[in-house]
């Protein structure tokens, strides 16, 4: 998402940050036991909910906002629409937040 960044590809930065949360949170699901397979799916919050993970009213918000960028980024007429309204400053600030819950989820494994 950094190099990204750096290369001013915006939409990218805001589909790695969800791809980074969604592969942190299917790691924590991982770990309840070894019979414990994360399921084949892409949405934020419902990983959330199945690694056992308590998320305060920000948290929630915000992982429900990051989970959009997967199903936006997967169709060309949607990746059009959503490249035009994004900025170096939003993405920026989505990879900063993102960075943030990947410490905090690293932090109660």
């Amino acid at each position: 998402a950094r190099a990204m960044l750096s290369s001013e590809r915006y939409l990218y930065v805001l589909f790695c940050c969800q791809q980074a949360l969604e592969k942190a949170l299917k790691a924590i699901i991982s770990t309840k036991g070894p019979d414990n397979f994360p399921p084949k799916i892409h949405q934020l919050p419902r990983l959330a909910e199945l690694a056992g993970i308590n998320l305060s009213v920000e948290q929630s918000r915000f992982i429900r906002e990051v989970s959009s960028f997967y199903l936006e980024s997967r169709y060309p007429e949607d990746m059009r629409k959503l490249s035009l309204t994004t900025s170096r400053k939003g993405s920026e600030n989505v990879l900063n937040r993102t960075e943030v819950m990947i410490r905090w989820l690293k932090s109660i494994r």
